[in-house]
């Protein structure tokens, strides 16, 4: 997969396969990160990628994702001379939907003040607010119950962007109470959701 815009003269009559640009954060959720691809992959038409923070990369193995990941490595190492290529800039022009999931407390926070301090939050905060980015909160109970969660989560919901909330459950560190990812199936379901209104909206 290239992150680049294709020529529209190349195919004028084939539609092309819809672009999902999947980010991934520091939260144990990112273990749920090769299923959510997966499962992303059994929807006919689209193509998948994903962008990864350094630190939820402690969480599940690059050889389990079938498809192309991006790190803050891939950005300096591609950008050498001012013609060069900008990934967070390709990588935005490439996706028609991006969806971070797990977005955890720290990457919150930074996307809610417009922090871009690395590939994944250079890409949010370079994205069109015009095409759809659905987030999935994910963090200890305390942490989504402090008031600063709900600021944080209503800027993002100002910006445009669509919350997938989390849930109760038991979590890893053995606190009970909402914070969890909300579950794959049901974030796949409200990809197929935004899927089938672009569609619409494509042909009206």
């Amino acid at each position: 997969m290239e992150p680049s815009t294709s020529c529209p003269a190349a195919a004028p009559l084939v539609k092309r396969p819809f672009h999902v640009l999947v980010g991934v954060t520091g939260s144990v959720a990112a273990l749920k990160l090769p299923l959510l691809v997966s499962r992303l992959l059994d929807i006919p038409g689209l193509e998948v990628a994903v962008v990864t923070t350094e630190r939820a990369k402690h969480f599940y193995s690059p050889q389990d994702i079938p498809v192309t990941l991006y790190s803050d490595a891939d950005e300096w190492e591609m950008w050498k001379c001012r013609s060069d290529p900008v990934l967070h800039i390709d990588l935005r022009r490439w996706a028609d939907l991006m969806l971070v999931a797990p977005l955890d407390a720290n990457t919150l926070g930074k996307v809610a003040s417009g922090i871009c301090d690395n590939l994944l939050t250079c890409v949010i905060r370079a994205w069109d607010c015009r095409k759809p980015l659905l987030f999935c909160p994910a963090m200890n109970t305390v942490m989504w119950e402090h008031p600063i969660t709900a600021q944080q989560v209503g800027q993002l919901k100002a910006f445009g962007y669509v919350e997938i909330p989390c849930v109760a459950k038991k979590l890893v560190c053995g606190d009970q109470g909402l914070g969890a990812m909300a579950e794959v199936g049901t974030i796949v379901d409200k990809v197929k959701e935004v899927l089938f209104w672009h569609g619409d909206s494509q042909e009206s």
